[in-house]
């Protein structure tokens, strides 16, 4: 294995509370607000249990990943545990999966938050990239500031993401209790494919819990820290996510989901206007915007964790894993990971960015599970068989999405490999 030359260390500021809301922040936002109605015209009512599959297999990795941070706890997630527990191809392909999925879901992020934020007064179109790309650089800044700085403002974007959830939640049952099981009917909109479909959609928008994991070298004492906020945070999440699609169905159906994201992108959104509630469909709009806004925030962050442990590795320009003078953050990385962004912003789209997200995601994690499995028995939390079921979870959804976006995937993986065949070559690394 390439040696680090490195010294330069994070400093350790959060807490249990604090990497719970980051892991909070970086998990409810597109997924909730856009996926669920994305999921619903694939696979009708049997959303609901795409989002129950969802979780349970996040919940395997979130595990698997806890367990990974608390033996080796530095920033950079599973690119750094392939690197130690399996081998420097594992270990790169986790981490270019890494970069692909979450800097092509912090661009749909953005435009989603822009959208939102249009629906609110402007309605203007023509202002979707401008506002989008002000996002990213306004919270590029915040992250260049440093982690302190960036977990106040989480808190904030995490509060009001809740409070607006809770609001559909609560906006939602009358109107489900009136319609009764009419929405539910059939359950199953084709065959069990579409459940599958739908279930791949769906675990990406759980695992913004990895974002915990990157954070590692900067948890006070990681070993509890991690692990207890994974836990809390997918249960937190779960229950969430279940609340909504049932409200959601059961209050106005999956054909008006599906037709609202095809239309505007904004399914709770259209949702609440069907509760009747007065100015539910401002708070729906201001509260998914604002979530966007954090899940944003939080991909800045983890990617530029990547992003560090890339460049220490010799993976990335060494020069990206210089820290600022305090030591609180990876400044260059920090702005190659805005600029990448930004990039996406202006020639991205929305029709395909989730499911390319969702097949890399998917890989990036088969990875970690595997090397779950290899953790010595001193340093494993939980029993060997979680990591398989992970494992094998992911591998097999991983293929259900379009075939399109996992052959783009596949070749994009085979690119990242023949440069990291390149750059050993040449001398790249040291």
């Amino acid at each position: 294995m390439p040696r680090i030359t490195s010294s330069a260390q994070l400093q350790r500021d959060l807490g249990v509370f604090g990497a719970t809301l980051m892991g909070l922040g970086s998990i409810i936002g597109t997924g909730v607000f856009v996926s669920i109605g994305i999921a619903a015209g694939i696979a009708g009512p049997a959303v609901i249990l795409a989002v129950a599959i969802g979780a349970m297999i996040a919940i395997c990795n979130g595990l698997n990943s806890a367990q990974l941070a608390a033996s080796h706890a530095v920033s950079g997630g599973t690119y750094e545990y392939g690197y130690k527990y399996l081998n420097p191809w594992l270990g790169f392909t986790a981490g270019w999966m890494f970069l692909l999925a979450k800097i092509a879901s912090a661009g749909t992020a953005a435009l989603g938050f822009a959208s939102y934020m249009l629906n609110v007064g402007l309605n203007d179109r023509s202002l979707l990239i401008p506002v989008a790309l002000a996002a990213v650089l306004i919270l590029t800044a915040v992250v260049w500031g440093g982690i302190r700085r960036s977990h106040v403002v989480n808190t904030v974007i995490v509060a009001i993401a809740l409070f607006t959830l809770v609001f559909f939640i609560l906006s939602g049952i009358p109107t489900v209790a009136t319609a009764g099981v009419e929405n539910f009917t059939p359950f199953f909109k084709g065959s069990g494919e579409t459940v599958l479909h739908a279930s791949a959609l769906m675990f990406v928008a759980y695992t913004g819990y990895g974002r915990i994991a990157t954070l590692g070298e900067e948890a006070r004492e990681p070993r509890k820290t991690i692990p207890k906020a994974i836990v809390v945070t997918m249960i937190v999440t779960m229950l969430l996510y279940m609340a909504v699609a049932i409200v959601a169905v059961g209050g106005v159906g999956t054909e008006v989901l599906s037709s609202a994201i095809q239309a505007q992108a904004a399914p709770l959104e259209v949702a609440v206007r069907r509760f009747g509630i007065p100015g539910g469909a401002q708070v729906l709009a201001l509260g998914a915007s604002t979530a966007m806004l954090g899940v944003l925030l939080n991909l800045i962050l983890g990617l530029s964790r990547v992003v560090l442990a890339m460049g220490r590795r010799g993976d990335l320009p060494r020069i990206l894993a210089r820290l600022n003078p305090s030591g609180t953050t990876p400044t260059l990385a920090v702005l190659v990971v805005g600029v990448a962004i930004a990039g996406l912003v202006l020639i991205g789209d929305f029709k395909t960015t989730w499911s390319f997200s969702a097949f890399n995601v998917l890989i990036y994690y088969a990875i970690t599970n595997l090397a779950a499995i290899q953790l010595p028995a001193t340093q494993r939390l939980y029993p060997q068989w979680l990591a398989w079921v992970g494992l094998a979870a992911c591998v097999f959804l991983a293929f259900w999405v379009e075939q399109q976006i996992w052959q783009v995937g596949l070749a994009l993986i085979v690119a990242g490999l023949i440069w990291h065949t390149v750059a050993q070559t040449l001398g790249v690394r040291e």
